[in-house]
């Protein structure tokens, strides 16, 4: 048997290098959804969600070399926000990769932290295309949003949280884009608690994937933006198969029912994949002994925001 993808050593790694450059978010009792039940809330930490964790890690890995030719990326809007503020800490030029359509909100904020956005491309599965051809026209070093094990041990800094916050904790509640951020958690808690997936039913690309046994293509539509994967990594599917108990699908009223329930009861003013666990929760779909969810983002329009909340 080879060596794992991502070690718990890799991730106190990561731990130790992001240590001082970014949040310890808070782990929040939430009574009002279970008398069991925490948020952790990753839409406190830098840029407005989980992803500087696995970007600075990332960083941190470059030479000399590498540094000097920039860096690239492809996000919905999230990874793009981490890698344009990560870059700018670094002193490295960034492109990333995003798509027509792409939240307003997000490209502007990108935009804000000094990164150059290429909008060529219409959709998701186009613009990894064209990331394909810029990465060989620019020689710069890929920052991958999910697949990368620097990537995901960044992101396993997460649980190594929740353990210390709640260490008796029972299940992890954690929402699924490409998969980064439940592969690092999964890994981090093994052996300590269940660690449970959510995705929107218009947006499965782990779900098909465990269910074909590799990873499939699919076209994501789903309210929840930072979810809307093409096709989840080859690495973070190995490892769910390997560490996750179950992968859950939730419906898109589901997510606006969590995102109002986090809005009005729990007051933080999430985005809508930062809700999916908690919606999860909420429709019965994960149940029993000590939760924590993650909500892992707060980078929503406005409008967005504005809409679920008066129920359109």
């Amino acid at each position: 048997m080879g060596d794992p993808i991502v070690s718990r050593d890799d991730i106190g790694r990561a731990a130790d290098l992001i240590r001082g450059h970014l949040l310890r978010t808070p782990t929040l009792a939430c009574r009002s959804l279970g008398p069991d039940v925490y948020l952790k809330a990753e839409l406190f930490q830098k840029t407005g969600s989980f992803k500087p964790r696995g970007v600075l890690t990332k960083l941190a890995s470059l030479t000399v070399e590498e540094k000097a030719c920039g860096v690239i990326a492809i996000s919905a809007g999230n990874h793009a926000q981490a890698v344009a503020w990560g870059a700018a800490q670094e002193g490295l030029d960034a492109l990333v990769v995003m798509w027509k359509g792409a939240s307003e909100a997000k490209l502007a904020a990108t935009r804000g932290y000094g990164a150059a956005v290429d909008l060529e491309s219409s959709g998701p599965s186009e613009a990894f295309r064209r990331l394909d051809v810029l990465l060989e026209e620019t020689g710069r070093t890929l920052v991958h949003p999910f697949d990368d094990p620097l990537t995901i041990a960044g992101q396993g800094t997460v649980g190594l949280e929740i353990l210390e916050d709640v260490p008796d904790v029972d299940a992890i509640v954690v929402p699924i884009g490409g998969g980064g951020l439940i592969s690092g958690i999964a890994v981090a808690t093994a052996g300590n608690a269940s660690v449970i997936g959510v995705e929107p039913e218009r947006s499965t690309a782990m779900h098909s994937a465990l269910e074909a046994g590799q990873r499939v293509d699919v076209t994501p539509a789903s309210i929840a933006d930072g979810l809307n994967a093409p096709h989840v990594g080859r690495n973070t599917l190995a490892i769910v198969r390997e560490h996750v108990q179950e992968v859950v699908l939730v419906t898109e009223e589901e997510i606006e029912n969590g995102f109002r329930f986090l809005y009005e009861r729990a007051k933080l003013a999430c985005e809508a994949a930062g809700a999916a666990a908690v919606a999860a929760v909420l429709a019965g779909k994960v149940s029993g002994g000590r939760t924590v969810c993650v909500v892992s983002g707060g980078n929503v329009a406005a409008e967005t925001a504005a809409g679920i909340l008066a129920g359109r």
